[in-house]
């Protein structure tokens, strides 16, 4: 009787590991692919300053996810990639030994607080995108690799004409304000595409004539401040796609920590060519295709 008993335990427990596992095999041969994704998106943001929505949102519309989906788990992935970036970048302006990576705190600092409120003033007075999402990421995008894209141009003729541009050491009024604006034009932005306040900062920095990498790790940190504000706004109304998350954010936090040693490692004018020319094509095929 016990026997009978134990049998029929056993054979219950069997069949739910067996249903356990091959939904687990179905998840990871559906899903694994985003895991891919994260890693590149995170790699691409954190070692250029753009968020990683400039990989993740043409990617998922391909996929059919819904705008709304779209935006919530590039967020979502970003809270995951950005944050450890954060942490790497952070760690390198402690042991960096050049001057002005002392500007990296009070930069964030000045940028944080307005990115963030553009995001809640999207959220909080219901401002809808100007167009559809597509659009909008694509005209942004174009935008913002001309600009880097003028901006090699600058350091090329500079070069030929021996003029070496001064990193700026000290931060002047006309940049605090130019930043606050920016921050908060860009959170509004972003709360949009979840994309806009980490690239628009970068591209005043580096034409503003800061250390690129200055400028790349000051955008990863307020990128990550901005997305964790905006997160759970996407939570409560569900719009998060938790299992592209579940693979896309663990890939996040491996493109994290790998992105600092390539930002850090490529010369500092092809690292910037090589984020304008993408931003530039992202958004041009995205054009293309809608």
């Amino acid at each position: 009787m016990f026997s009978l008993i134990r049998q029929k335990y056993f054979a219950l427990v069997l069949s739910f590991i067996v249903v356990i596992t091959f939904w687990v095999l179905y998840q990871i041969s559906t899903y694994s692919a985003y895991g891919l994704l994260g890693i590149l998106g995170a790699l691409f943001a954190n070692a250029t300053g753009a968020g990683g929505g400039i990989i993740f949102i043409p990617a998922f519309q391909q996929l059919g996810i819904t705008a709304e989906q779209s935006v919530a788990t590039s967020f979502a992935i970003q809270c995951f990639g950005m944050t450890t970036g954060s942490v790497m970048w952070l760690t390198h302006a402690k042991k960096c030994r050049v001057e002005n990576w002392s500007l990296l705190p009070t930069l964030s600092f000045i940028c944080i607080p307005f990115s963030i409120l553009g995001i809640w003033s999207v959220y909080g007075l219901g401002l809808s995108t100007p167009g559809s999402l597509s659009y909008l990421f694509a005209y942004f995008s174009i935008f913002i690799g001309l600009g880097l894209l003028y901006t090699g141009i600058k350091k090329i003729q500079s070069d030929k004409s021996n003029l070496m541009p001064k990193e700026i050491t000290v931060i002047s009024v006309k940049d605090k304000v130019a930043l606050v604006l920016l921050s908060y034009v860009g959170g509004i932005i972003t709360a949009w595409l979840s994309v806009g306040v980490g690239e628009i900062i970068a591209f005043y920095l580096i034409y503003r004539g800061y250390r690129v990498t200055l400028a790349i790790a000051v955008a990863v940190v307020l990128s990550a401040f901005s997305v964790w504000a905006g997160i759970g706004y996407h939570i409560y109304l569900d719009n998060v796609y938790w299992n592209v998350l579940l693979f896309g954010g663990p890939g996040a936090v491996i493109g994290g920590i790998l992105a600092k040693k390539l930002a850090t490692s490529i010369p500092v004018f092809q690292l910037k060519m090589f984020f304008a020319s993408w931003v530039f094509i992202a958004g041009t095929i995205e054009l293309l295709i809608n």
